[in-house]
């Protein structure tokens, strides 16, 4: 690799407020605000809107969307494409 064009690489916390949920990583990713961890050291954190803790997908909260269904109803609006 080349010298002194990449940045730097270290540990950030990733902060999902809505669910209460973060977790310290490594990440070029830096912010002001800081946060101490539960080893007692102090690392920068960066607020997401999204993690696995809230996204529907990972909690399992996902609605299935009833795709025949809404192909059915698109057909009989706009009539099939031949």
């Amino acid at each position: 690799m080349r010298k002194d064009i990449h940045p730097p690489y270290g540990p950030v916390v990733f902060r999902d407020k809505a669910a209460g949920f973060a977790f310290l990583t490594r990440s070029t990713a830096t912010s002001e605000k800081t946060v101490e961890w539960q080893d007692g050291r102090t690392y920068p954190v960066i607020d997401v809107e999204v993690s696995s803790a809230s996204h529907p997908f990972y909690t399992g909260t996902a609605r299935v969307m009833d795709t025949a269904g809404r192909v059915e109803r698109f057909e009989r609006r706009f009539g099939k494409h031949r």
